[in-house]
């Protein structure tokens, strides 16, 4: 009993989506680092490299033991791991965990070709206390579309310029919605991008990068709690930040019951 009034404090202190130490937004279009523990749930998927582990991807904590990634972060030749809680992938932060990987669920119809169903959860191996610094995201409603120009961030330790070094420091950056019907004309993304995608961006000045990939699209709620509404998955290979080929998205909206299939069902 103890247990269980104990667990209902937690949730209710960290309740999803609604950080301690709330981000510093504006609509300024630009990467910057961001204020620390502002985006709780954003994880760094990191992979064993001759005993040294490094950054490979973002993702984002969405319960106590299950992490939402993108399908293409996964090799089944590689160990990993989930480091929670950093904002400098260089220096040792009280507060930050790595978690080692019980199991990886990759959407079963996940095409590499066509950039298909680009979207996995990761169970971790042992379940993490809510804090400060760790904190899950709030899922969207299935089926939920975000309206044209709606102001959302993306958040991650990709490339701050293409061919650039990855950044020590988590970074931000303001990405508007561009809607399908924009998006999918000839001159923007075309037939590549299909309705279970969100496209947010292309200005030609901030994109997501190299090492973003799998991490959230953070949008707020109108009751002020953050969503993860979309997973990196692909960017135009000409340049991160090409005009009219904004980053593109895995639509956690349109995946919903098949999260809900994989984390509430224990499916194996």
């Amino acid at each position: 009993m103890k247990f269980v009034v104990l667990a209902c404090l937690v949730a209710a202190v960290y309740g999803c989506g609604m950080p301690t130490f709330p981000p510093v937004v504006t609509r300024v279009v630009g990467g910057e680092d961001v204020r620390p523990n502002s985006w709780p749930w954003q994880i760094s998927l990191q992979y064993d490299r001759d005993g040294e582990w490094r950054h490979t991807c973002g993702g984002t904590l969405i319960s106590s033991e299950w992490v939402l990634t993108a399908a293409h972060c996964i090799s089944s030749s590689r160990t990993y791991r989930v480091n929670l809680g950093k904002h400098n992938l260089a220096e040792t932060e009280e507060g930050s965990l790595a978690v080692g990987v019980a199991k990886i669920v990759v959407h079963e119809k996940w095409n590499p070709l066509f950039i298909r169903n680009d979207i996995a959860l990761i169970k971790l191996e042992t379940p993490v206390t809510f804090t400060d610094s760790i904190m899950a995201a709030c899922l969207p409603e299935a089926g939920f579309i975000l309206p044209n120009n709606e102001s959302c961030y993306v958040t991650g330790w990709g490339r701050t310029v293409t061919g650039g070094a990855l950044p020590d420091i988590l970074q931000q950056a303001l990405l508007p919605v561009v809607d399908h019907a924009t998006c999918s004309q000839n001159d923007w993304w075309g037939f590549q991008v299909k309705d279970t995608m969100v496209c947010a961006g292309g200005d030609g000045i901030v994109s997501g990068c190299n090492g973003d990939s799998g991490g959230p699209l953070n949008c707020q709620n109108a009751d002020g709690a953050w969503e993860v509404h979309g997973i990196v998955s692909f960017g135009s290979g000409l340049s991160c930040n090409f005009r009219k080929k904004p980053t593109v998205f895995t639509q956690v909206s349109s995946y919903m019951d098949w999260i809900n299939t994989v984390t509430y069902n224990k499916r194996p």
